[in-house]
C-alpha cells in the first residue's frame, strides 16, 4: 500500500481540539476524506471517519485493520500537518 496523497485542511479555532481535517490517496485509486487530527495533552493524534450510531456512540466508517498500517496513515497524515503549520 502507497499513500500517494495527503491532503490537510486547518481548522482556525483556537479553543477546539481539532485542528485538522485530512484527506488521503492510497495507490493513486482510492481515497479516504474527513480523518481528523486532534491535539491532545500528549500530542497530536489521528481519528478515522465515524457516525453517529443510534444508541449515541461513533463508529469508524473505514480503519487500518492492523498497527503497522495505522502507524503509515498517522505518520504520512501528522508529517503533512506538521508541514502544512509550518506554511
Amino acid at each position: 500500500m502507497k499513500i500517494s496523497d495527503v491532503r490537510i485542511r486547518l481548522v482556525n479555532k483556537d479553543d477546539n481540539k481539532l485542528k485538522a481535517v485530512a484527506s488521503i490517496t492510497i495507490d493513486e485509486c482510492f481515497v479516504v476524506h474527513d480523518i481528523k487530527i486532534i491535539e491532545a495533552a500528549d500530542g497530536a493524534f489521528i481519528a478515522m471517519p465515524s457516525r453517529k450510531t443510534n444508541d449515541g456512540d461513533y463508529k469508524d466508517i473505514a480503519h487500518p485493520l492492523n498497527t503497522e498500517t495505522r502507524e503509515l496513515l498517522k505518520n504520512a497524515i501528522l508529517t503533512a500537518y506538521y508541514d502544512e503549520l509550518k506554511k
